[in-house]
């Protein structure tokens, strides 16, 4: 495509919840901002692709195909930064106004609900990775007292745990492995150990309250867009 062609289409710049700072300094993203072309109907051909829906892979081709700058992996931005991104899209295909169900936290009643897009608070990174550039932070499990560094799921570890699960729901597996699944993708080392047998057999035999512990100070901390309005 030429740069004549190129000018033709409308960018913005997007700015990611990350700020570019779980990303080594000769990344693209670690300026904290990506530039994102406008939806067009090329991208709703990939929107309502049978193939893509059925392989999982809708979100990594959309925001792919939306990117001015083609040497970024999708699959490994964190699912904040993707959902940011996402968000963006949205806006610039059919705009702002969103309708969705809702439901009253007093009363319990559902209905629906009108919202903007452009109102949804960003969640910034707050807490500071163990090292300059790396998507890694520490935690101390409050029971056992493991040190536990732990990174923010990306995009490729989302569609490895949405395998994973299809799988053993094919396989006619009964119980619900979410937790430990999740888990086994986002601690990286427990003590300095990185040997993943070691590091997955701690997992599984992790206390419920250090889990659960760690899964709420994830979450608490994981930058990204508030999918929720009060």
């Amino acid at each position: 495509m030429s740069e004549q062609t190129k000018s033709q289409f409308p960018t913005e710049m997007v700015d990611i919840p990350s700020k570019g700072k779980l990303y080594p300094k000769e990344h693209p993203l670690s300026s904290g901002k990506v530039e994102m072309r406008y939806m067009t109907a090329k991208e709703e051909d990939i929107l309502t692709s049978r193939a893509l829906i059925k392989k999982g892979t809708v979100i990594t081709e959309l925001i792919k195909s939306c990117l001015v700058d083609k040497r970024l992996d999708v699959d490994d931005m964190i699912s904040g930064d993707r959902n940011a991104l996402m968000t963006s899209i949205r806006i610039t295909g059919y705009g702002s106004d969103y309708q969705a169900e809702c439901e009253c936290p007093a009363c319990g009643e559902k209905g629906k609900g009108d919202f903007s897009l452009l109102e949804l608070p960003m969640k910034e990174l707050e807490i500071e990775p163990v090292a300059e550039g790396a998507n890694l932070f520490e935690f101390m499990l409050p029971l056992t007292k493991k040190k536990v560094h732990f990174k923010f799921l990306t995009g490729k570890d989302e569609t490895e745990i949405q395998t994973i699960m299809e799988r053993r729901k094919k396989q006619g597996w009964s119980a619900d492995s979410l937790v430990t699944t999740r888990l086994q993708h986002s601690i990286v080392a427990v003590d300095n150990i990185k040997d993943r047998n070691k590091v997955n057999t701690f997992i599984k035999n992790m206390p419920a309250r250090d889990s659960l512990a760690l899964r709420k100070y994830i979450d608490r901390n994981e930058p990204g867009v508030e999918m929720k309005s009060w």
